[in-house]
């Protein structure tokens, strides 16, 4: 086992380039062809117009420009359609698997250099965590700024550790990156990072340096980002991106959770990394006191890093899972860290705690499919191949214990396979057929363009599930937008109305009351219906 780093020579490139490429196609198996859902369908929306209408400062829906974020995420899923000329799965997730693919190697070239079998295992923790995995299989800038925030941690120590160049261009370079992709935060948190490595290291002068050089930068790209927004929407569009991109994350408008909601909420979205993080921790502080090794230190600037990741996004009122990306590498280096440490009896039992983890993983997995198969027949239907898989993993898995030297990373990455088999192969399909929105969609628009008129999205919310209908269309459509049944009963004929069927109820009284449904479907896991109102049966004011 390495106790000091070396400098990372062509072969730890080679290796990391390696892993990370491995990792590039297990994030993209099985992405193709898949409709968007979620969260997605806003992002896969943005590129369908940019699409249409050619590129611009920001991201456009119906045709209009959109506040909350400028057009570099866009613009990158916008590059990988062209070839096809058209928006898949595939080239709306590459932007965001590349960027986890980068944090893959980052971390085994942060690590690698002291002890291999601490990298790797860093890496499975990774793996094995569930936002990252479903974050990864999704458009998620916040996982684009992971990889930003973590090539800057990695360029400020490389510099010191392992001889490398300062690189300060680059630096700055991925500050306005993030800032390009995640607006204000995109380039306060990797400062925040690099800033907390050169607090605990010492280093007064590039500590005010830098962090005086990035206030300026981020001063200078908002004062660049409201002149194009006025330049693309004018002042209301501009006042739009004050209030979405900084004082509605700051006061709670866009939503609010408690002041420690990260530090208790990850403990599930950030499991199994998060959870073995603190209790690495606890048995390190447990330890006696002596000489801190090479890798201890670069413990505590990990945690450096990623509390002030944690606290820093604590002071917004909005907060979300996902916006805790960037600390969830940290947290997995952390909690593979008893696996470098020496042979003491407590750090011992946690690495047999780990491992015990990893190894009845497959099993666990094997028994939850069971169960939800029994509760939910109709989704779940033929998971005979899928516990195939999972049991030859448990085999291996067991196997792996007469093989010490292989043990760790072995069952470590049985559990990823197993983990990310059950993702991809049972977990993803069922949440979009529950969620999909495509089929009732591409129906309705049959119907319409069979026979044109005006469409009417009744308590959809433009921004809402009105995102998730617009998605599935090949061409620009205007829809009109109402909220209340008196609204909807004032829109003359003829037109199209969808909206859920739970709201039917509240049109009784008027004349659309007595209109039956042309179509009914699912939609975003809820029961849609398209309506036709007829001219003869248009509502009188």
């Amino acid at each position: 086992m390495n106790t000091s780093p070396s400098s990372p020579s062509n072969t730890l490139l080679w290796q990391s380039l390696g892993l990370g490429l491995l990792a590039l196609l297990l994030f993209c198996a099985g992405a193709d062809h898949q409709s968007a859902i979620g969260f997605d369908s806003r992002f896969v929306l943005f590129a369908k117009e940019m699409l249409r209408h050619g590129p611009g400062f920001f991201p456009t829906t119906y045709g209009q420009p959109y506040a909350d974020y400028s057009s570099a995420s866009t613009l990158l899923v916008w590059l990988f359609s062209l070839p096809s000329g058209q928006v898949s799965s595939l080239s709306a997730w590459l932007p965001t698997a590349i960027a986890s693919a980068l944090i893959v190697s980052l971390v085994y070239r942060l690590l690698a250099p002291y002890s291999r079998t601490w990298a790797l295992l860093s890496i499975a923790l990774l793996l094995l965590s569930n936002t990252f995995i479903s974050e990864t299989r999704a458009v998620s800038l916040d996982q684009m700024l992971a990889a930003v925030s973590l090539a800057v941690f990695y360029l400020g120590y490389a510099h010191d550790h392992f001889g490398a160049p300062r690189r300060l261009g680059w630096i700055f370079l991925l500050l306005l990156l993030g800032f390009a992709i995640r607006g204000p935060i995109g380039l306060v948190i990797p400062t925040g990072m690099l800033c907390s490595y050169y607090l605990m290291a010492g280093q007064w002068r590039r500590l005010f340096s830098v962090g005086f050089s990035a206030l300026l930068l981020l001063g200078a790209c908002v004062a660049l980002l409201l002149w194009l927004a006025k330049l693309s929407g004018g002042q209301v569009f501009v006042d739009d991106v004050i209030r979405m991109q900084f004082m509605g994350r700051m006061d709670g408008s866009e939503g609010s959770s408690g002041v420690f909601y990260y530090f208790t909420s990850s403990l599930g979205n950030y499991a199994l990394a998060y959870p073995l993080a603190i209790l690495t921790w606890i048995v390190v502080l447990l330890k006696r006191p002596g000489q801190p090794s090479p890798a201890l230190n670069l413990l505590r600037l990990c945690t450096a890093a990623g509390l002030v990741v944690m606290i820093g996004l604590s002071i917004p009122q909005a907060k979300k899972a996902r916006y805790l990306l960037p600390m969830l590498p940290m947290a997995a280096i952390i909690a593979a860290y008893p696996f470098q440490a020496g042979r003491e009896r407590l750090m011992g039992w946690l690495r047999g705690l780990i491992q015990g983890l990893w190894l009845l993983l497959p099993g666990l997995l094997i028994i939850g499919l069971i169960v939800l198969r029994r509760r939910f027949p109709e989704h779940l239907s033929d998971l005979t191949p899928m516990l195939l898989i999972l049991g030859l993993l448990q085999l291996l898995s067991l196997g792996l214990l007469c093989k010490r030297q292989w043990r760790a990373v072995g069952l470590a990455y049985s559990a990823v396979a197993a983990v990310w088999a059950c993702y991809i192969g049972v977990f993803e399909p069922v949440e979009h057929q529950l969620y999909d929105t495509r089929a009732f969609s591409h129906a309705a628009m049959q119907l319409i363009e069979a026979d044109p008129a005006p469409v009417v999205l009744h308590r959809m919310g433009k921004d809402a599930k009105a995102i998730k209908f617009m998605v599935n269309l090949d061409r620009d459509l205007q829809p009109q937008f109402t909220d209340q049944p008196a609204a909807l009963a004032q829109v003359p004929g003829p037109a199209w109305v969808i909206l859920d069927q739970s709201d039917l109820p509240s049109l009784q009284g008027t004349p659309l009351a007595q209109l039956a449904p042309v179509l009914s479907g699912r939609f975003d896991k809820n029961d849609f219906i398209l309506l036709h109102l007829p001219k003869t049966s248009a509502a009188q004011p």
